[in-house]
């Protein structure tokens, strides 16, 4: 894979190279657009996999399994022309003589489009870093599976009803919809799914803690939103603190700015992320580690340099702070980007971004979601469940899964079931483990 020269193994061409960064939501969206008759492509992505993050949580808590919201690179574009997949974790850009480095050599380019998404920002706390959950990749959301799974088999086990109580514990940090969807989900599973697989265990006995800085759950949506995603995870009997901030987790306890603490042996966190910028372009980004670009995407201070995406920072009238970031902002950014350059050839004047918010959506459960579209329709309940369903199945990318998953939801829906309770994996707490390899540099 590797040249004697040290770069990337890849034929020559007559045609520019266009590089791209991530194989995200926007990096696919881009590559699809794109007229790859006019470059030649090359994909870098530390996974050989799309993967669809807002169904992570459904992974992680036994309701899909992760072959259904991850879809190979390779096959989304094993017809194109010109295009080139490297599976590589990009370590800098020498944006000066235009070459990308990476764990498997170097590559150069000719433009160059940075889709490499969001960390997850544990705000410098170490020990929330190395201990608690996150969930961004698959990797994550098989973990906690492993780990929620695990905890109830080990509880079977127990005498001492304080060990019994810190495995049947979970806490989550951050009210937005991941932290919400996650809270729903545990409480489904509580409800329905694991009084039949334990029955020896009295399951009131599983808190669920939903822990959110800001005042209300949700605060990118309505109050309506708000109250009714309340409402919803109080019929699960999450306990819901809005307001405080976890300021400690050493492993087996959690503690609250307060002075509260909860027994618990997992931290489910869902409290922010940052930008993933990368190394040797960071002389220009944002407090929160994103590249600052132009209403074309134009990385400031290159012509030939692109971000779309979690990554990038267009800031504007409407978004001071730049857009939020969100699948639709990285989805419309890769689809203009990559119109802007289909027109090159033909002289064409490049449009502006102009972000097109078509709403946002969170679910709690069957037949329980919040909805707001177009900032007029606001509504709850079933009808916005079967809204957020048919929107997620639209966006999935391969076929197969769409089939997969909405069968997987059918099923759910009138069994009461999870068809995924396996160990397949089990999870090893980091401290029992043999020294851990470090993490690559940039998650793409």
């Amino acid at each position: 894979m590797v040249g004697e020269s040290g770069e990337i193994k890849i034929p020559q061409s007559e045609l520019p190279r266009l590089v791209v960064v991530g194989g995200g939501f926007g990096g696919l969206r881009f590559l699809k657009k794109l007229d790859t008759s006019q470059f030649q492509v090359v994909l870098l992505d530390r996974y050989n996999y799309h993967t669809f993050q807002p169904l992570l949580y459904q992974v992680a808590t036994a309701g899909l399994e992760p072959d259904s919201i991850a879809g190979p690179l390779r096959k989304s574009f094993q017809n194109r022309k010109n295009f080139y997949f490297r599976m590589a974790t990009v370590s800098k850009i020498d944006g000066e003589n235009q070459i990308v480095e990476t764990n498997i050599g170097s590559v150069k380019y000719d433009r160059l489009v940075l889709a490499c998404g969001s960390l997850t920002n544990f705000f410098g706390n170490d020990d929330f870093e190395k201990k608690s959950f996150p969930l961004k990749q698959v990797p994550h959301a098989l973990n906690l599976r492993s780990q929620i799974l695990q905890n109830f088999e080990k509880a079977v086990l127990k005498t001492d009803e304080n060990e019994m109580q810190r495995l049947m514990n979970y806490v989550i940090v951050g009210g937005g919809p991941t932290g919400v969807e996650v809270a729903g989900a545990l409480g489904e599973l509580k409800k329905h799914v694991l009084p039949k697989d334990f029955p020896e265990l009295n399951l009131n006995k599983m808190q669920i803690y939903l822990i959110e800085g800001q005042e209300r759950l949700l605060g990118a949506m309505s109050e309506y939103s708000s109250r009714k995603a309340f409402d919803y995870l109080k019929k699960f009997d999450v306990n819901i603190y809005v307001g405080k901030v976890v300021k400690a987790f050493d492993g087996e306890t959690v503690t609250l700015n307060d002075g509260m603490q909860i027994p618990s042996e997992t931290l489910v966190w869902g409290a922010g992320v940052k930008g993933n910028a990368i190394e040797g372009l960071t002389h220009d980004i944002t407090p929160d580690k994103r590249f600052k670009v132009d209403e074309y995407s134009r990385v400031v201070g290159f012509d030939n340099i692109y971000a779309i995406g979690d990554v990038a920072s267009m800031m504007d009238e409407d978004h001071p702070r730049g857009h939020p970031m969100l699948a639709p902002v990285a989805i419309q950014q890769g689809q203009l980007l990559a119109n802007n350059l289909n027109g090159l050839s033909k002289g064409k004047p490049w449009k502006a971004f102009k972000y097109l918010d078509k709403g946002t959506m969170a679910t709690v459960g069957r037949n329980k979601a919040v909805t707001e579209l177009m900032g007029k329709f606001k509504y709850g309940g079933f009808m916005a469940w079967l809204t957020w369903m048919f929107v997620h199945l639209i966006l999935i990318v391969e076929f197969r899964s769409k089939i997969v998953i909405f069968g997987n939801w059918l099923w759910n829906y009138f069994t009461y079931d999870r068809g995924t309770r396996l160990i397949i994996r089990p999870f090893v707490k980091a401290k029992a483990r043999k020294k851990a390899k470090p993490e690559p540099l940039v998650e793409v």
